[in-house]
């Protein structure tokens, strides 16, 4: 009587009590619990097979610690950024500012996600070989998909995570996420320091060449006249010439006293004349000539004259003065130059060291190691999964099929469902024959 009056209920469309339904749907259960039982140790089966099939994925982190930064070095990283702040963004970096303390973490993150590292990355480990993908973009994907990036608001360190089915390759690209943002952010580091070091090395190089133009027009000209140090080459001349012209009077004295004594003609007279002439002979070239000096540091009045060619040691003393003049205006660039070019040096050395300081070094708290664990798939997890799926889903089956075999003939959801059985085992036999038409 019992199960008569539930299905007269059923079929009035009148809904019986939620103690029944899960009663009678425990009790269908319990009657083909083996069938239960078999499917589901069947799905454990399959689903070991599968977890098994799904290859191993590898993670590697690597955790660093961005440097604060205030200045240009800031002003440079917020343009590079580009980003907007989130929902607490502008009231963190009001505060940051009113404490003069400014993160770069978000912006490392940023960069870290840019086109121009990922790029490399595929680049460096032809990872659209691995990744088995035609283009490029979807190689980026899939790399994006593979990397997490995450920025600790508290304390700052950024964690960088990257998985592969390659243990030592998950690694490397850990590796290779820092090596990327160390060379971006120096190749994009346009800071007052660099520009200043920039300028400074191309001034440097053009002093450079100057100096050694007026090293060169110094030697030259040192090498036609004869002139080394003139300070020193004008006294010693000088020394030179006085020294001669006391002899040649001690010889004119000595020559007077012999001629009172001796003849024109005694050997004696004739070897004092010679000695005065060979003196005078020397001071007339020591002296040199007034003319003007040509190129080749001869005396232009008087080129056939041997004694008004320039000494191979001195230049001649009357030339002196007019060799001083452009000696001095050239060792004088010479010396400008090489003043110009340490301080230069000086400078240049400075602005590297500055640049050094304005740049960004990232301090990297636990590099990238080679994982020694998988991380995917979680195959015991997997297997419970699948299989209380499967059990569930044969126990849907089985009180499914009761509770429709229990719905009267004439009830509309009976018929309806019918008719749609009906209308879909149509169109599979109508796509059947079509298949094998065309087969």
């Amino acid at each position: 009587m019992a199960s008569t009056s539930m299905r007269e209920q059923q079929v009035e469309g009148v809904a019986t009590p939620v103690g029944s339904n899960w009663v009678g749907n425990a009790s269908v259960l319990w009657q083909h619990r083996r069938s239960v039982f078999r499917t589901t140790v069947i799905g454990a089966l399959i689903s070991l097979g599968l977890v098994f099939l799904i290859p191993k994925r590898f993670e590697s982190t690597a955790r660093i610690m961005p440097p604060e930064s205030s200045g240009s070095s800031a002003a440079l990283l917020a343009a590079l950024a580009g980003r907007g702040a989130g929902e607490y963004g502008s009231l963190g970096s009001i505060a940051a500012s009113m404490l003069g303390v400014r993160t770069t973490g978000p912006l490392f993150v940023d960069l870290l996600r840019s086109a121009t590292v990922s790029g490399d990355l595929i680049e460096r480990f032809q990872l659209q070989q691995v990744y088995d993908k035609r283009y490029r973009v979807d190689t980026a994907k899939k790399l994006a998909r593979r990397t997490s990036i995450s920025d600790d608001k508290r304390s700052g360190v950024i964690s960088i995570t990257v998985e592969d089915s390659d243990p030592q390759r998950a690694r490397d690209l850990a590796q290779a996420y820092l090596d990327e943002l160390n060379l971006l952010v120096n190749r994009t580091n346009t800071s007052s320091a660099r520009q200043e070091r920039t300028f400074i090395e191309h001034r440097l190089n053009g002093a450079e060449a100057e100096l050694e133009r007026a090293q060169n027009a110094l030697s030259e000209f040192s090498s036609t006249h004869s002139t080394i140090d003139m300070k020193e080459q004008t006294r010693a001349t000088v020394d030179a010439a006085a020294k001669l012209q006391a002899q040649v009077i001690v010889e004119e004295t000595e020559l007077d006293s012999l001629l009172q004594i001796y003849g024109d003609q005694n050997v004696r007279v004739r070897a004092a004349r010679a000695r005065i002439s060979g003196l005078k002979n020397q001071l007339h070239t020591l002296g040199g000539s007034s003319e003007p000096l040509q190129a080749d540091g001869t005396i232009s009045a008087d080129n056939a004259n041997p004694l008004s060619r320039i000494g191979a040691e001195y230049p001649p003393l009357r030339q002196l003065p007019r060799l001083a003049v452009p000696y001095a205006d050239i060792y004088r660039h010479v010396r400008v130059q090489e003043a110009v070019y340490e301080m230069l040096t000086q400078q240049y050395e400075l602005a590297r060291i500055q640049e050094a300081k304005d740049v960004p070094v990232i301090r990297v708290i636990d590099a990238p190691g080679v994982p020694e664990k998988k991380s995917f798939p979680p195959r015991t997890v997997l297997i419970l999964v699948l299989t209380a799926m499967s059990a569930l889903a044969t126990s849907g089956v089985i009180v499914g099929r009761y509770r429709w075999r229990e719905i009267s003939p004439v009830d509309e959801r009976r018929v309806l469902g019918a008719e749609i059985a009906e209308e879909l085992h149509g169109e599979f036999r109508r796509l059947l024959s079509w298949g094998r038409i065309r087969g």
